[in-house]
């Protein structure tokens, strides 16, 4: 049984007093222990998070990394850094980085093989653009992307990371994919990765990233093979979030 993960990734958005409010509802809020919670700061909130989180199940992660272990490399941060704040998880290949700060495949890769060296799970973002949905295009644009760091990983690192899919067309938007057009792709992601070994198909936990909200995580988290969320613009909002997190289980 997978357990559901809910992950909250924040942006460029947050204050102290926002991860103080998100702190005291979570050690009041009564959470499933079959779900797993984690939110997804800017760096500056790294120490907030991680002390206001303190007591409770909740983790938290990061939102990049550079994959260098130090050097010159002015407003960046190593796996290393992040581990000595707490730091469980971190997004890698996240859309607005691909496109934004032009990460390839190689980055991506790069950044993966930084967070596994460096103790912590990385988690691999996925997606098509609008374009490339109404090309036809979205599996093969979805599974190159997984193969470009699966093909790299030995098996044993293979197991250790959680896939978002994250439609590019419904991150900010307001649009959201179709809990069936979700599943879809979630289920072509599992086949192939069960074509690297079957216990990694049934074993991987994939996230739904395109605007998920609480009037619709229920029935997007209904599908078989989506395994989580990875939550922005309503991880911002404690209510909304905790009513995602109550959704799965």
């Amino acid at each position: 049984m997978r357990m559901p993960l809910i992950a909250g990734n924040w942006k460029m958005n947050g204050s102290l007093a926002l991860v103080e409010q998100f702190g005291q509802a979570f050690a009041e809020a009564a959470l499933s222990p079959s779900v797993e919670v984690c939110l997804i700061p800017p760096f500056p909130y790294l120490a907030a998070v991680q002390s206001a989180l303190g007591g409770t199940p909740v983790s938290h992660g990061a939102q990049t990394l550079n994959p260098e272990p130090s050097g010159a490399h002015t407003g960046e941060v190593s796996a290393a850094m992040l581990a000595e704040f707490g730091v469980r998880y971190v997004l890698v290949g996240h859309s607005e980085r691909r496109s934004l700060c032009r990460e390839g495949d190689a980055d991506v890769l790069a950044r993966t093989q930084a967070a596994l060296e460096g103790g912590l799970t990385p988690v691999l973002c996925v997606g098509e653009t609008l374009e490339q949905r109404e090309a036809g295009r979205t599996e093969a644009v979805v599974l190159g992307q997984v193969e470009a760091v699966f093909d790299a990983l030995a098996a044993e690192s293979r197991q250790r990371l959680v896939i978002a899919y994250e439609p590019v067309w419904a991150i900010g938007t307001g649009r959201t994919a179709t809990p069936e057009q979700a599943q879809a792709v979630h289920a072509a992601i599992r086949r192939r990765l069960a074509a690297y070994a079957p216990e990694l198909g049934e074993a991987a936990r994939l996230l739904y990233g395109g605007s998920m909200k609480a009037d619709n995580a229920a029935e997007l988290l209904a599908q078989p093979d989506i395994d989580g969320g990875l939550v922005g613009g309503a991880s911002l909002k404690v209510d909304d979030f905790l009513a995602i997190c109550q959704s799965a289980g």
